[in-house]
């Protein structure tokens, strides 16, 4: 039955006995699993498709490969049965969020995508990467290509003189001048040829930088388009003194800041999509019904089959509708990786999307 709970506590030095435990134990079904150690703590978060068989693998790995190192570490497995392979999925990314497992941050690279972040501080830096860290209070995506997306932000932060230094260098803004008996000069060049503000010599308040951050998260948004504008003006200036070369210069970044729009919006239309009824057969007959706004699963429940079941079902659907909904943007950083996951499901199962149904449909 889903949610029954098993377990098999005997120390990882004992291998042959977990082996044998495991294969009693076990059964070859959905499920997430936990590697915990010695004192309890969550080593590790796995999701299986057959249970049985995905445990047994670990028994085979060698040192150094990633399953003999968890294994070696850990000293108990717990697991939850769960209906379905999406279920697995869904359990596997939440648990991972709360728990925080130490492999799991250090191992786990199967979600990772192209993500253009802000960071926070008194002077933020707008960059890409593949995982949200604690420093970052804003992130949008996923974009197709980590190459076209740093260039384009290159170009962005060099239009609004947004710093891309590492985040060892101090920031001295001009508020904080006074703390400073001798002239400052920029870490870097780009301060001389006008593409930083200088937020690291206090060349700029911090009130002036943050206002640049701020249209850039106005671009990255939809709300403004002030960047493009500022190259399209600089072209039409180039063209129009003969300056070919310079006029070049000026298209190549309009392109790069175009495709940047252009990959936003489709980023943001493909989160909204991600809204509907899911229908998600389970394994053994037990079907669940998933809401779902903006990438995230905010409820499931029994799929409703009979007439008394629907209706009840129609008046959750009502509620979630009538509250207010989940912002498709900036993504939600805590839950970031639960989109990605949804995302990832509908874009290689069509057939998944045929088991959606409209919030509409059902009120």
């Amino acid at each position: 039955m889903p949610g029954v709970r098993r377990a098999a506590l005997l120390p990882a030095t004992d291998l042959d006995r977990l082996r044998r435990r495991v294969r009693a134990l076990a059964e070859n079904r959905p499920a997430v699993y936990r590697m915990l150690s010695a004192t309890g703590r969550v080593l590790y978060v796995g999701k299986a498709r057959r249970l049985r068989t995905r445990l047994l693998t670990y028994f085979r790995a060698e040192h150094p490969d990633k399953q003999a190192r968890i294994l070696n570490a850990a000293s108990d497995i717990r697991w939850d049965y769960v209906p379905s392979e999406f279920a697995a999925l869904l359990g596997e990314v939440r648990a991972i969020r709360e728990q925080r497992p130490p492999f799991n941050v250090a191992m786990n690279r199967t979600r990772r995508s192209v993500l253009v972040k802000v960071s926070a501080g008194s002077a933020p830096k707008v960059y890409a990467g593949a995982a949200v860290h604690p420093d970052d209070r804003r992130a949008y995506g996923p974009f197709p290509s980590l190459g076209r997306t740093i260039e384009a932000l290159r170009t962005l932060n060099d239009l609004l003189g947004i710093r891309d230094c590492a985040d060892k260098v101090p920031m001295v803004l001009a508020a904080q001048e006074d703390l400073f008996g001798v002239p400052r000069t920029a870490a870097c060049i780009r301060h001389e040829i006008g593409a930083c503000l200088g937020p690291c010599a206090g060349f700029v308040s911090e009130r002036d930088y943050r206002a640049r951050v701020e249209l850039a998260e106005a671009f990255l948004e939809g709300r403004s388009l002030d960047p493009l504008a500022r190259v399209i003006a600089a072209m039409s200036q180039a063209t129009r003194d003969e300056s070919f070369e310079r006029a070049a210069y000026w298209r190549d970044r309009f392109e790069r800041l175009e495709w940047l729009l252009a990959a936003t919006s489709r980023a943001r239309a493909a989160v909204d999509t991600l809204t509907f009824v899911y229908r998600d057969p389970g394994d053994f007959g037990d079907d669940r019904a998933y809401l779902v706004r903006h990438g995230l699963v905010l409820t499931q429940y029994p799929w409703p089959g009979t007439p008394i079941e629907r209706e009840a079902f129609r008046g959750v659907v009502r509620d979630h509708l009538a509250a207010p909904a989940p912002p498709p943007w900036p993504l939600p950083l805590e839950r970031i990786d639960e989109i990605l996951m949804m995302m990832a499901w509908f874009r290689k199962r069509p057939d998944a999307l045929r088991k959606t149904s409209a919030f509409e449909e059902w009120v």
